[in-house]
């Protein structure tokens, strides 16, 4: 069994999943507004998927996509973290892959960014990421805008065609940061 992971950031906690976190994060990110780019409201067959593939990546890795806790009073905003690319038409398969999910209430206030910034450091720090990527569909303006924030480089060379959203949202393209590039920003 793996040691239980927890961070903190000035505003945030990101931590493993309790089985209590698991209302909390359906009821405020599994909506139209949080899934609009994730190929919408996820069924509880998909979810369970995700739940499974998260906490199987947690023990074969270490880490995975983790709970983003409000310190100021334990509310559950979303996730954060990390898992291996397994995007089926990605060519950078089992690489390392930063992702972010918040509830609405919780954008435009900082908290994805200091989110994915402790991750992107934990990564390099203690996961031994030599390169991060993170994919997102083309039209998801704020989710490639924070990555721009990050210093995460555009990779059009990397970009593929996922189909399994359906044809409004299979053009995914990617942006990476590499440990040089986020040891000089």
């Amino acid at each position: 069994m793996s040691i239980a992971f927890r961070m903190e950031t000035d505003r945030l906690i990101l931590r493993d999943w309790r089985e209590d976190d698991l209302e909390p994060f359906l009821t405020h990110t599994n909506t139209p507004d949080v899934m609009r780019w994730l190929g919408g409201v996820m069924s509880t067959q998909v979810l369970g998927g995700f739940l499974f593939r998260n906490e199987r990546c947690r023990e074969t890795n270490g880490f995975c996509f983790w709970i983003v806790e409000r310190k100021a009073d334990g509310e559950v905003l979303g996730f954060c973290g990390l898992k291996r690319v397994n995007t089926a038409a990605a060519s950078m398969i089992g690489e390392h892959e930063i992702g972010w999910r918040l509830r609405t209430d919780a954008w435009g206030q900082g908290y994805a960014k200091e989110a994915a910034v402790a991750s992107l450091d934990a990564a390099f720090t203690q996961f031994g990421a030599p390169i991060i990527h993170a994919l997102t569909v083309q039209q998801n303006e704020g989710s490639w805008g924070l990555m721009h924030r990050l210093g995460m480089q555009r990779r059009p060379d990397l970009d593929c065609v996922e189909p399994r959203w359906g044809e409004e949202l299979k053009n995914v393209i990617v942006h990476s940061i590499t440990r040089d590039q986020w040891r000089g920003i």
